[in-house]
């Protein structure tokens, strides 16, 4: 009887283990995922800032394109444009799309829907934000 009991007690410890085991076989495996997906993430980041860069440099050398003005009037002195700042609203609604995809991507099972989720409600968020400090701006 004796022997019973001590077959049922270690079946109970080894099955204990393995489950322990794949438990943490699968943490692991999400959080390579998840680091997968933001490396992919940064990747889009960097493009898009090389992409900008090359917006910048292209819209720089337009401005020093020099206009040829006729001889008999005088040259006015051209300024150059100064660029449109941001608003808030702007600002925190790009802000808060780019946490809320991220959280919504490492949060959700479905890494794609949980970062579109996430990017809208985020950018929803940080427009009202955004809104609100560009109100208390103007007063």
């Amino acid at each position: 009887m004796k022997f019973i009991y001590v077959m049922v007690a270690s079946l109970m410890i080894f099955s204990c283990k393995k489950a322990d085991s794949a438990g943490v076989l699968d943490d692991k495996q999400a959080s390579i995922d998840s680091m997968k997906m933001e490396m992919v993430k940064q990747k889009t980041i960097d493009s898009m800032k090389i992409e900008m860069a090359k917006q910048e440099a292209e819209k720089a050398a337009k401005e020093k394109e020099v206009t040829v003005i006729n001889n008999t009037t005088p040259a006015a002195a051209q300024t150059p444009a100064e660029r449109k700042k941001w608003s808030s609203t702007a600002k925190g609604a790009v802000i808060g799309a780019g946490v809320g995809a991220a959280t919504g991507a490492i949060i959700s099972k479905k890494k794609g829907t949980g970062a579109i989720i996430g990017g809208l409600a985020g950018a929803g968020v940080g427009a009202g934000t955004g809104a609100i400090i560009d109100g208390k701006k103007t007063e």
